[in-house]
């Protein structure tokens, strides 16, 4: 695992730790001491640590013009034993909602387990904070026993996930672009639906 590193190819255009308006505004990294883990497992250093021992994230985009950020996360999402969404939404999500995020892209392909809890409170807080500013929140490229325990723990009532959001070739566009394209197929769901 440690030679899975966030994506840095929009370097050019956003670094959170150089962001003043970022939650990990002043960060520090050692790109020579592998000293955060997963369980046995090392990681890279340009990972996040927000509070949940098995699940790290970086923000690679935030445009708050726009509203959106794009978070890529790696590991297992566990609300079951370590509340990991108690962590996200509070000490990530409520500080860039405070600042006019209010669509969220993550990018989860690097998610490799997801053990959900009966207490859908903070997913439904994030959903309505979202939601009072035209917004969403989307997961993209779940493996799929992970998007199916993440369907059974009810997650699609709070977030989009699945079908066309499990084939992104996120990569190859700039930010902009994948905000776009995401707009756009959301924006037809959201349609159907009514």
């Amino acid at each position: 695992m440690h030679d899975i590193e966030p994506h840095y190819q929009w370097r050019d255009e956003y670094i959170s730790a150089e962001d003043k308006r970022s939650p990990f505004f002043g960060r520090d990294y050692d790109e020579f001491q592998y000293s955060q883990k997963i369980y046995n497992y090392v990681i890279h250093p340009q990972w996040d640590f927000f509070g949940s021992p098995t699940l790290y994230l970086k923000v690679l985009y935030a445009d708050y013009e726009e509203g959106f950020t794009i978070i890529e996360m790696l590991g297992e999402w566990n609300d079951c034993v370590q509340n990991d969404i108690m962590f996200l939404k509070r000490d990530v999500i409520d500080p860039m909602l405070k600042e006019g995020i209010s669509r969220f892209i993550i990018i989860a392909e690097n998610v490799l387990n997801f053990h959900g809890d009966f207490d859908e409170d903070y997913y439904e807080e994030w959903l309505e904070d979202v939601l009072d500013r035209r917004g969403w929140i989307c997961l993209l490229n779940l493996f799929p026993h992970v998007s199916s325990e993440m369907q059974e723990s009810h997650l699609h009532h709070y977030m989009y996930f699945g079908g066309p959001l499990d084939d992104i070739n996120w990569r190859s566009l700039k930010p902009q672009g994948l905000h776009l394209l995401l707009d756009g197929l959301i924006d037809n769901v959201q349609k159907e639906i009514e």
